[in-house]
């Protein structure tokens, strides 16, 4: 999850433009990452100390790192360490808004230094996702978007994140939630659950994303927005709803039931109760997410 919410916290803290954002996640994947960036994002190096290093690259036709230790910035060690280490992929991220002028190594410094402390991360030295900081990932995400959630709905969200990044792929930014009243929609399925706890969700997208979204999720190449990709979609919301009503009866004991995926064609859709949507931006198009409370315990 550091991929997901390190591109929702450099565009709610106004680092990068949305359509900047979008145009450095479909390029991320490709990215290879300079040891200057390693070594901020490590504590080995300054942002001043990476620019003069560069500064002499201009001049001499040497590695970054034969320099960096020539320059006393770095010892053979932490070179060594640097190019064997397990790569958080957020920093492929980080590399192309470098690449493309829109941060400065002293902006990706200051950035890298918030993010982890406002995370929690400040020990970790692997980046290895404990739940300890994926919670407080959560948890800062909600507060900064100032959508209120209960228990249940924190699951619930938590667990769609996880199911994305699990059935469709991890190349996806959360962008900030907020409560509508209604929403156009284009491709949209609609699922309630009911009992105790009950809500009507919703997944809508254009037709272009659907296909792309279908073809992820069944590994299977559609060309055309039809019933196969429609069925995917009712699929996806089902699994979401199934998996959630499973951990509830397993968090609090309380049985929920799932009434039958339903495709939605007006627009805009209408709201009679609180609902928050939940934009999700992905490097293949946009996702929309509706949580209808129509019942919280």
């Amino acid at each position: 999850m550091y991929t997901q919410f390190f591109g929702n916290y450099l565009l709610s803290n106004g680092y990068v433009t949305r359509d900047e954002l979008f145009s450095a996640m479909q390029r991320q994947a490709d990215q290879h990452l300079k040891l200057g960036t390693l070594a901020i994002h490590a504590g080995y190096m300054t942002a001043s100390q990476v620019d003069d290093t560069v500064i002499h690259q201009t001049h001499q036709d040497r590695k970054f790192g034969e320099l960096a230790v020539e320059l006393g910035y770095l010892t053979d060690e932490q070179v060594s360490s640097l190019l064997k280490q397990q790569i958080p992929a957020f920093l492929s991220l980080g590399q192309v808004l470098l690449n493309d002028g829109v941060l400065t190594n002293s902006d990706f410094e200051q950035i890298i230094q918030d993010y982890r402390k406002k995370n929690g991360m400040d020990n970790e030295e692997n980046l290895i996702e404990q739940q300890d900081i994926i919670n407080t990932l959560f948890e800062n995400f909600f507060s900064g978007s100032n959508t209120t959630l209960s228990h249940n709905g924190h699951m619930f969200v938590e667990l769609l994140f996880n199911n994305l990044v699990r059935f469709i792929g991890s190349d996806f930014t959360p962008i900030e939630a907020s409560e509508v009243t209604e929403a156009p929609i284009a491709c949209c399925v609609e699922q309630d659950v009911h009992g105790e706890y009950a809500i009507n969700a919703y997944i809508s997208m254009d037709k272009k994303t659907a296909i792309k979204f279908a073809s992820r999720y069944v590994h299977e190449e559609f060309q055309d927005y039809d019933e196969y990709v429609q069925a995917s979609l009712e699929d996806f919301i089902n699994l979401q709803n199934g998996l959630f009503i499973v951990n509830i009866s397993n968090d609090s004991n309380t049985e929920l039931t799932l009434g039958a995926p339903e495709q939605k064609t007006k627009s805009p859709l209408s709201f009679e109760n609180r609902t928050l949507h939940f934009p999700i931006l992905y490097t293949f198009g946009n996702i929309d997410f509706y949580i209808e409370c129509v019942k919280i315990q």
